[in-house]
């Protein structure tokens, strides 16, 4: 473990926070440094000297051994709530229950004008 990652968690355990973050970001931007040199030299290497890609290498880089995207699931859950406990309501209902909020928004606004004209 480098002595950065030891730092980082010395100060969460002490509960310094701030210093804490500051040095997570500079661990993240070294290994982050550390993967874009490897990945330029790779890339380099393939450019200028012919080298074909290395099918392992590119497993760990992309972390995934075909290279398929993977899919997230947004299905439900079994027990979680879903549509179907709704209630569900026709067109026509829907047609009246407007009309009728609609009615009222006309009745409200009726009442202002009276209330400003008094």
């Amino acid at each position: 473990m480098s002595e950065a990652v030891k730092d980082m968690i010395s100060q969460a355990l002490d509960q310094d926070f701030n210093n804490a973050n500051k040095t997570f970001g500079d661990v993240m931007t070294i290994k982050l440094t550390d993967l874009l040199d490897q990945e330029q030299v790779r890339l380099a290497d393939n450019i200028y000297n012919g080298v074909e890609p290395d099918d392992e290498n590119q497993e760990d880089i992309m972390g995934d051994e075909d290279g398929d995207q993977l899919e997230l699931d947004l299905d439900p859950e079994d027990g979680d709530e879903t549509e179907e406990d709704e209630e569900e309501i026709s067109d026509e209902e829907m047609d009246i229950a407007i009309d009728e909020i609609e009615d009222e928004l006309d009745f409200e606004y009726e009442l202002e004008d009276e209330e400003e004209e008094e």
